[in-house]
């Protein structure tokens, strides 16, 4: 009878008996104690030069090896094209060789690229002497089911992808370009959390912060959460020196590099706000928390100082947020001075909170965003507390209080204010609002908040920077900003001129006295005609 698995020579069925060598018996305790080992000596993979070839550890990733096997829960921030996968597929599949009735699930963003996994899987198994391999029961694109019982299987990040199976070490790809990975994440965990020695690998690149991984990240290297943090950097890698650098940036850009090798979470995602603005942001604790820390203040109402208090309305629901932003447009650049934020204050009350504090900042001139609930608070404003200082669309147009937020009047918004804050005529020292601007990202054709964030802060901001380039802005402040920031970008774009030549007035060819000389002032140097 065959001893391969349904016509594959390279694959051990279930239930042959294999007798051992005194040299198999030496090298199946090495590979059971080191999983380096194992992979070192009798893991082949793919080269994308050479084709099949054993693989080659780096120290790093020996040591991520040791990683995975000391401690219970792991999260792994890797540049891109470091082996980071590759070494995780090889170590589920020696944790699966010699870890009877263990069950592997491969979770990756998509199911094909879960799948993808296992095929490597496949490829290391197929690849592996008979001595090594426990036996095959079954194999297919989704699973493989071992003689010792164990078995690896793969899905997507859905949230009933594993739901009811009982998993021993879950292994998470890419974990910070999953969708909905927070929802995913709650249902999953109760699938692991229940053993003792259940175990989880979550490995990715960096894509931005505010979103499952990170958050995981940043609780792992604060030591406030279970996982323990494994890092791989560029440098890490042979053969990637200073030279490779400046290579690569050369071939791509600074931001493309920060992105793909840097392990920065600044700037990774698809964020409105370019990286270097983001990581220009400084918080600043608040001189008061009022309202239940509902208010923040940051600075206290300054005499003759002209504000204005941008305001986004929620249903008060504890779900999104009711917030407003105060900025001073007296200083250069403006200034956040107070924020609020609540995500339970119902908008019958808001406008309560939004009155007394319109009056304390001198009466600052109140832009409130009018959809759904805001029209609510809109009509309080004017009319219950007869608030005149608010911004009035149109002085003949009915319901014409505040700004209606539509998918125009939110894209030049997003579009001034990346410019405001691209340029420094804005500060921000809000944490909060830190946060929401460097987790505002495209989303289709617009900007949003990504998963399981909130941008009720940003869109305070988004209102700023729409309601920064009319008309009425341009007559509190005396400042036409479209001009301003066409001014300075023409300013810009001129410094990046380089001098290229000169204007050869004669002077050297004619033999005059140096009284004659100096007193014609009409030579001049190319430089002075811009």
């Amino acid at each position: 009878m065959s001893e391969t698995y349904l016509g594959n020579a390279n694959i051990k069925r279930d239930g042959v008996l294999h007798n051992f060598t005194r040299h198999e018996i030496l090298e199946y305790k090495k590979c059971l104690k080191s999983p380096s080992y194992f992979a070192a000596n009798y893991c082949k993979i793919i080269h994308l030069d050479k084709g099949l070839v054993p693989f080659e550890l780096y120290k790093y990733q020996e040591k991520m090896f040791n990683h995975f096997s000391d401690n219970r829960f792991s999260i792994v921030l890797a540049c891109r094209q470091s082996g980071k996968s590759i070494s995780s597929v090889a170590y589920l599949l020696w944790y699966a060789v010699f870890h009877p009735e263990k069950v592997i699930a491969i979770i990756a963003n998509k199911g094909a690229t879960a799948q993808e996994m296992l095929g490597r899987v496949t490829l290391m198994l197929e690849n592996l002497p008979f001595f090594l391999q426990p036996g095959c029961k079954a194999l297919n694109k989704r699973s493989i089911e071992f003689s010792n019982n164990s078995r690896i299987v793969s899905a997507a990040t859905s949230g009933s992808s594993i739901r009811g199976m009982s998993v021993n070490l879950l292994y998470l790809d890419e974990f910070a370009f999953v969708e909905n990975a927070a929802e995913f994440y709650t249902s999953t965990y109760p699938v692991i959390s229940s053993g003792k020695d259940t175990k989880v690998i979550i490995t990715s690149t960096a894509n931005g912060i505010g979103n499952q991984f990170h958050k995981i990240w940043e609780g792992a290297v604060q030591g406030v959460n279970e996982f323990k943090p494994y890092r791989v950097d560029w440098w890490d890698v042979p053969g990637r020196d200073n030279n490779w650098k400046q290579q690569t940036i050369a071939n791509t850009s600074q931001l493309q590099f920060d992105q793909e090798f840097g392990n920065t979470f600044f700037g990774t995602g698809d964020t409105l706000i370019n990286a270097e603005t983001l990581m220009g942001f400084r918080a600043k604790p608040p001189l008061k928390l009022l309202e239940g820390n509902s208010v923040w203040i940051y600075e206290e109402p300054q005499k003759k100082h002209e504000y204005i208090m941008t305001v986004d309305v929620s249903k008060g629901r504890g779900q999104d947020y009711s917030t407003f932003n105060v900025i001073d447009i007296s200083t250069r650049p403006f200034k956040q001075v107070a924020v609020y934020r609540n995500n339970i204050i119902s908008p019958i009350l808001f406008p309560n909170v939004i009155y007394k504090y319109a009056k304390v900042y001198n009466e600052a001139y109140v832009v409130i965003e009018s959809n759904d609930q805001g029209t609510v608070v809109c009509n309080g404003m004017y009319y219950d507390f007869e608030y005149e200082n608010m911004h009035v669309e149109s002085a003949v147009k009915a319901n014409a209080l505040g700004i209606e937020i539509t998918r125009k009047t939110k894209r030049l918004g997003c579009s001034n204010i990346k410019d405001i804050l691209e340029n420094n005529k804005l500060e921000i020292v809000d944490e909060n609002t830190i946060l929401e601007i460097s987790t505002f990202i495209a989303k289709g054709q617009s900007y949003e908040a990504s998963d399981g964030n909130h941008d009720d802060l940003m869109m305070n901001l988004v209102m700023f920077g729409y309601f920064s380039t009319s008309n009425n802005f341009a007559e509190l402040t005396d400042i036409n900003m479209k001009k301003m920031l066409f001014d300075q970008r023409m300013q810009e774009i001129d410094q990046d001129v380089l001098p290229f030549g000169f204007i050869d007035d004669g002077l050297d060819d004619i033999h005059e006295s140096p009284e004659d000389v100096l007193g014609q002032q009409w030579a001049i140097e190319y430089n002075d005609m811009f």
